[in-house]
């Protein structure tokens, strides 16, 4: 074959930031050069004094594979002749002040299980693909008029082997956790999983949020070709696929990114521009190509090599603002004065406008806790970010604080509950209940609730179904479809014996059962028409903490009525109106015995009567049970 070498293209479409496949010449390549097999490795580190490959195929000895600049821009490259898969390496890097730097490489697709920080040689290539039906229907599916229910799950976590010697972590492999993940997904209705911490990290602790391998899936539980096995499974099981991913800051571990060639190339050397305060970390600097080369051929690393099919973008409001968890004199402003990361904005809207482009069906979703306007917002038309979704912050902040409220008090805060309706549409959002919310003290979902340990469950199922009747897409983190009692932590799995107590158990069912009419229904997740989609009917009844209102189908059949009842009083003879004499057929209640409630309804169909009620010209009279949320379809 051709002798592989960083070109003058490759200069130039580096520097251009427009070299997306710049992952295939940086790194570490397998190849057979003049007869030998062996590795072709490249690194860019423009002010470098010099530089050399290390690894155990040379004793780790910096003298014996130097590596020569190819060019201006100052990427090192060379050959090493029995250099193979498997392989432990890093470069060697002679600072200009003298100083010798051992990096891992900031492109290498595998990594040393830590607490080792080496990278190791991969070959990511000839995997066979089987999901190619899953790509197809991806590829003609608009993501935010489709059903969209995320499952978040720490894999680390979220079940375990039994500790020992020989395996102290436990950890269940990419390979395990495809068969164990799939068919608990598809038994209980989600349509996509969010996996955290899939790049390469040093510490356990930091979930996966602190990245140093960020071409590397984590080593914690399998090579490269085993997480393209995981992803391939739960494809062929017809579950997406979408990752964390942190473009916002990356740690100071010698190892890393930080001051790479002994000057910083990743980051702003100004520590007012290139530092969290808060967080110990360092910021990417979004002016400079061959930064933002590094990042946006990551994102597309992971969707067009990994298959997965949408990258959830951490800490977007961080990237956007200048002063973002900084005080006065610790940010620079931007050259007209303001807070915005004018670079940071240029490159989500490169970002977005190239991924969603070349990847039709995929998602860029944005974890931003602002009112930055227009995040979903398309680029050219609207001057937006150019997102697919963004999480709805707010809503999930306003929901939390109302549900832990003793019903007592929550019809002092019935607003809470509804003003997420005022801007429901501004973005396309998508309702979240995520790990942040379960630790450091917040207490699970579950125990967020007030009352007695039945009020618990009654209440959290109340909330989940309101959840799934209002509109935007949604996300769970996992334990808290069963109730998990104690806080999340990534050190143990999640407490799966409480599945032996029927509480836990029935909470669990309902949860499956209300992903299936949420999968079932289109006028939960369609969404089409924004506010002609949902219709309050009374938004008003706050003395007795009762909500009600329709979602409407794009086609007008199968809409749904909910009624939510949050106290724990019984209302026997609670009218609703409807606007239309079109029988109601009852087709979920929390209160069902079948999920530990007390209310049996023995015939499910509800003829509307004529008579005024909440505005309407109709109304169904309907025995609602304490913490009830009953739901109704109808034509």
């Amino acid at each position: 074959m051709a002798k592989m070498e960083f070109g003058e293209l490759d200069q130039y479409l580096f520097g251009q930031a427009t070299h997306y496949d710049i992952y295939k010449k940086l790194g570490a390549h397998p190849v057979t050069q003049n007869g030998k097999s062996g590795t072709y490795f490249a690194v860019w580190a423009p002010n470098a004094e010099d530089v050399s490959v290390v690894g155990e195929f040379n004793d780790w000895d910096p003298e014996r594979h130097p590596m020569k600049k190819t060019g201006p821009i100052g990427v090192w490259e060379t050959f090493v002749a029995g250099a193979k898969v498997g392989d432990l390496y890093k470069f060697c890097i002679r600072a200009m002040d003298g100083r010798l730097l051992y990096k891992a490489d900031p492109y290498a697709n595998w990594s040393e299980m830590r607490p080792g920080n080496a990278s190791r040689i991969a070959d990511i290539t000839g995997f066979k693909w089987g999901d190619a039906a899953w790509l197809k229907k991806r590829k003609e599916t608009d993501p935010r008029r489709a059903a969209l229910s995320i499952y978040e799950v720490h894999p680390g976590s979220w079940k375990k082997h039994p500790a020992s010697d020989g395996d102290p972590d436990g950890f269940y492999s990419y390979r395990e956790l495809a068969h164990e993940l799939a068919d608990y997904v598809k038994r209980m209705g989600y349509t996509h999983v969010e996996l955290m911490g899939i790049a390469e990290h040093p510490f356990d602790g930091s979930w996966g949020y602190q990245v140093t391998g960020y071409y590397a899936p984590t080593a914690r539980f399998g090579s490269p070709k085993e997480f393209k096995y995981l992803v391939n499974y739960l494809h062929k099981n017809k579950i997406g696929v979408i990752l964390d991913w942190v473009p916002a800051h990356f740690p100071k571990d010698a190892h890393g990114l930080a001051e790479f060639d002994g000057t910083c190339i990743y980051e702003h050397s100004d520590p007012r521009q290139g530092e969290h305060p808060d967080w110990g970390t360092k910021i990417f600097n979004y002016g400079k190509n061959e930064v933002k080369n590094f990042l946006i051929a990551n994102a597309l690393y992971w969707i067009e090599e990994f298959h997965v099919d949408g990258l959830r973008v951490d800490a977007v409001a961080s990237m956007l603002y200048l002063d973002y968890g900084k005080k006065d004199g610790q940010w620079i402003a931007n050259k007209y004065g303001g807070n915005e990361n004018l670079e940071a904005i240029e490159f989500f809207k490169h970002l977005n406008t190239l991924i969603l482009g070349r990847n039709k069906g995929t998602m860029m979703i944005a974890e931003e806790s602002t009112a930055w306007p227009k995040v979903t917002g398309d680029v050219e038309k609207e001057n937006g970010l150019g997102f697919t979704f963004k999480w709805n912050m707010g809503w999930m902040h306003d929901f939390l604080e109302y549900m832990k409220l003793d019903p007592y008090f929550r019809k002092f805060n019935h607003n809470k509950m509804t003003f997420s309706m005022t801007y429901a549409f501004s973005e396309e959002y998508i309702l979240v209940l995520s790990h942040d919310e379960v630790v450091h003290l917040k207490c699970s979902m579950i125990n967020k609730m007030p009352g007695e340990y039945d009020d618990k469950f009654e209440n959290l199922k109340a909330g989940y179904s309101f959840m799934m009747g209002h509109p935007g897409k949604k996300l769970l983190f996992m334990g808290q479809e069963f109730g998990q009692f104690q806080e999340w932590s990534e050190a143990r799995e999640l407490d799966w014996y409480l599945l032996r107590e029927a509480r836990h158990q029935q909470l669990q069912d309902y949860v499956r059962d209300l992903q299936m009419m949420y999968k079932k229904y289109p006028a939960l997740y369609a969404d089409a028409n924004g506010y002609d989609g949902f219709q309050w009917i009374n938004v008003d009844d706050a003395d007795r903490s009762i909500y009600s209102f329709i979602r409407w189908s794009p086609t007008k059949r199968n809409n749904l009525l909910f009624v939510c009842n949050f106290t724990p009083v019984e209302r026997k003879d609670y009218w609703v109106g409807v606007p239309q004499k079109k029988q109601c057929k009852l087709i979920l209640s929390s209160a069902d015995p079948a999920y530990g409630g007390q209310h049996h309804v023995d015939n499910p169909v509800f003829k509307p009567v004529k008579g005024e009620c909440d505005g309407q010209p109709y109304h169904v009279a309907y025995p609602l049970a304490p913490y009830e949320v009953a739901v109704f379809a109808f034509n």
